[in-house]
């Protein structure tokens, strides 16, 4: 009686959630230009060995053989999917593309609060946006979703470079080729570790007190300590990037973009700007959504490049967050209004005045059985109807209706021809 591990039954009440967030994700996005794709399910299994994290590939990735005997595996994340879709048409896809999904992906792992086995994800991309702009815009759509659920003063949006990072490995730890991979998955989990098996960690890769050390002095640095002690190409574009966002957004108060130097992003194919929004209250300690750059990824199926910069908003760590801080509102039940019958002669009255208003894009609930009007009016409060339109005998004959509002407990008659009117005010 319960579904597969990690995976979840929707029931109308949480269908109704579902749909609202991601309509407001949709909206938002839409408003800057954005426009919806989708891709398969299955994808090639080799399509992720090549573009993804290994963790991913080797210890969450669903796959199979199928009868053709090709391995085939279950889409655990949607860029790969993006990159494939818009190389197959590079040449006739105008630039720069936005584009928006929101696929349903999975992944093996254990469940617990904020991450499932399976989920749903709002992905949101720019490719083909060379320099800045295209992350200021990419990061201030990630924090007008934030603004249209009335929740950003409750989010902080930690933004780091990949190129810094690399700087860091290459010309201060001196990392060997074999520990940068295990160091980043490391730095990726720092904030889920206790510090001392942080440093445990450190230390069975290799590094020297004096290293440890100099890794914790990179976390604690701030943006300007880190354009004067670690000059490259990732600090400058770090406090171009900040200078930007503080001039692309006119709102009063501070903007919630912090620099964290910790921050790194598991996926081996982000090439520059990382970033990843945090709950501030500390109630949901998980990453809400996290993205970044990826300007080489195209190229592994063309042998054209073409940028790329977005994120991946999940449905379930953003729903704990939503409701921790009281943002969902009461939504409707779909009925707006329930057409009673009271006596079968009246079946074909019923069904015209249900028809006309579900004409006029009212949502309308016939009954399924004939019965007194206190029984009916209580069927129509049980499916969430807001009205119920009776049909009285008396009223009937005089070409009228009479109409109830069950939330105000009023009621008035209503002409029969004036139900489109009454129901529009």
């Amino acid at each position: 009686m319960q579904p597969y591990k990690g995976s979840r039954d929707f029931y109308p009440e949480d269908k109704r959630i579902f749909d609202w967030i991601f309509s407001q994700i949709r909206s938002v996005a839409q408003s800057h230009g954005f426009e919806e794709y989708d891709g398969p399910l299955l994808e090639p299994f080799e399509l992720y060995e090549a573009k993804s994290g290994s963790e991913l590939v080797n210890d969450q990735l669903y796959w199979f053989v199928d009868r053709g005997d090709r391995k085939v595996a279950i889409r655990p994340e949607m860029t790969p999917t993006l990159a494939r879709m818009v190389a197959g048409r590079l040449q006739e896809l105008a630039k720069p593309i936005r584009w928006i999904s929101v696929p349903n992906v999975w992944r093996y792992e254990r469940p617990q609060k904020g991450r499932l086995r399976e989920h749903w994800q709002a992905n949101i991309d720019i490719l083909g946006g060379t320099g800045p702009l295209a992350d200021v815009e990419i990061l201030n759509v990630l924090l007008g979703i934030f603004e249209k659920f009335g929740a950003q003063s409750s989010v902080s949006i930690r933004i780091n470079n990949r190129k810094l990072m690399d700087f860091f490995f290459n010309e201060v730890l001196h990392a060997e080729t074999e520990q940068k991979a295990p160091l980043a998955r490391l730095i990726d989990a720092k904030a889920k570790l206790k510090p001392e098996i942080f440093e445990e960690g450190l230390k069975k890769l290799g590094l020297d007190d004096e290293k440890i050390k100099s890794i914790y002095r990179f976390f604690d640095s701030d943006l300007e300590s880190v354009q004067k002690n670690y000059d490259c190409d990732g600090a400058r574009e770090l406090a171009h990037l900040f200078s930007v966002l503080q001039k692309s957004k006119s709102q009063s108060g501070p903007l919630p973009f912090v620099f964290d130097p910790s921050l790194m992003r598991g996926l081996d194919y982000y090439t520059a700007t990382v970033f990843e929004a945090f709950d501030t209250s500390g109630e949901n300690p998980r990453a809400l959504c996290g993205g970044g750059r990826y300007d080489n990824l195209i190229g592994l199926f063309s042998n054209q490049k073409l940028s790329g910069v977005g994120f991946g908003l999940g449905d379930v760590t953003l729903r704990d967050f939503l409701e921790s801080h009281k943002k969902i509102p009461l939504l409707a039940k779909v009925p707006e209004i329930f057409v009673g019958l009271h006596r079968d002669e009246d079946y074909a009255l019923c069904e015209k005045i249900a028809g006309e208003l579900r004409s006029f894009g009212h949502k309308v609930v016939t009954p399924l059985n004939v019965d007194g009007f206190g029984t009916q009016i209580k069927e129509a409060l049980k499916c969430g109807a807001q009205f119920v339109v009776l049909l009285g005998e008396t009223e009937i004959k005089q070409g009228q209706v009479l109409v109830k509002d069950l939330a105000r407990n009023i009621q008035e008659v209503v002409e029969i021809g004036d139900l489109k009117n009454f129901f529009s005010k």
